[in-house]
């Protein structure tokens, strides 16, 4: 705890610092606030309704040269540990740019896998993109990546990483992750996506990981879906041989002015049924997602979000979800 209150110290002198020599050219910081008010009508839950700070990131850039920038980012939310918040680098990170093509990036880096999806996704302080809320992948990770733009239509993406995420240690038996992913515009408005990587872990098969993305976006409507297939794990970082996940998600999103926005959304996530047993291993957890709402941008860096969930087991023992939610998010 300690050391995380040095460095956040340390983080906003160097904020402070730059700002009286050049601030817009040399460094810059900033923040991002997740914030909700959630009633939720699921048959016999306990906690029927609640205000949550869902996370806050702190961060700041750093510009060296034209070629060579950094940036760090704090992400403080709850923790399964028991802590109400804990601070955790979620981002600690060089890039340099090589030349107009290459771009290389170190450190504790964003990783490449849905970061296109959530970007046209739009509302991740409502609720996270498809392959980040059902742990297919995290969305940073220590390791290393390069990005090569072949031409104005096409990026290629190879990386190596631990696997585990930024808020989990590498494994004992430093087993990396690695993998590539494809990036091709059809046009100023249509684009695709291909995403593939694989990890070995410690007396089991090799964890694979794969997804396919299409996505529109025009200044008044985005759409856009994605398939995604993990094999022989859990999630990301819990590997078992021959247990699998797959799902898809579909959503878009109408522009009603410049201030307000209507969108919906359509999960399906399932698992495999394993040697000897009659239902999938993961049953409990399998079904759909319907969810709607409606954005409103008060002004730069302030959005705030009405917005319905509904989770439908496929297990109908279990209740299904039911949860109405008001969520914000403010950031410069």
């Amino acid at each position: 705890m300690l050391r995380t209150k040095l460095v956040l110290i340390f983080l906003f002198f160097l904020a402070y610092t730059s700002a009286q020599d050049d601030f817009s050219s040399i460094g810059k910081p900033n923040f991002k606030v997740f914030w909700n008010y959630h009633n939720d009508f699921t048959k016999d839950i306990e906690q029927k309704s609640a205000f949550e700070l869902k996370r806050v990131y702190l961060g700041y850039t750093y510009t060296f040269s034209e070629d060579i920038s950094a940036k760090i980012t704090y992400d403080i939310g709850s923790n399964s540990a028991g802590s109400a918040y804990t601070a955790y680098v979620k981002i600690a990170q060089l890039d340099w740019k090589l030349n107009p093509k290459v771009k290389l990036s170190m450190g504790l880096i964003g990783n490449k896998q849905f970061n296109d999806q959530e970007s046209l996704w739009g509302y991740r302080y409502a609720y996270k993109g498809f392959l980040n809320e059902f742990k297919f992948g995290a969305s940073a990770d220590l390791g290393f990546n390069s990005e090569f733009t072949v031409n104005p239509k096409f990026k290629i993406n190879l990386f190596v990483l631990n696997g585990e995420g930024y808020k989990s240690i590498q494994d004992d038996n430093g087993h990396q992750k690695m993998g590539t992913s494809f990036i091709y515009n059809f046009s100023k408005k249509l684009s695709g996506k291909i995403y593939m990587d694989s990890q070995r872990s410690e007396n089991t098969k090799s964890m694979k990981n794969n997804s396919i993305f299409l996505g529109y976006n025009s200044i008044d409507f985005r759409f856009g879906v994605e398939y995604g297939k993990i094999k022989n794990a859990r999630t990301y970082k819990n590997a078992e041989d021959d247990h699998n996940r797959d799902g898809f998600s579909i959503y878009g999103s109408k522009k009603l002015s410049n201030n307000y926005e209507l969108f919906a959304r359509y999960d399906q996530i399932s698992s495999n049924i394993l040697t000897g047993e009659s239902r999938s291993w993961n049953y409990d957890n399998d079904g759909s997602l319907l969810m709607f709402g409606a954005q409103y941008q008060a002004l730069k860096g302030v959005k705030f979000n009405l917005n319905y969930r509904f989770f439908n087991h496929d297990n109908s023992i279990i209740n299904n979800k039911s949860i109405l939610s008001l969520n914000a998010e403010f950031k410069i």
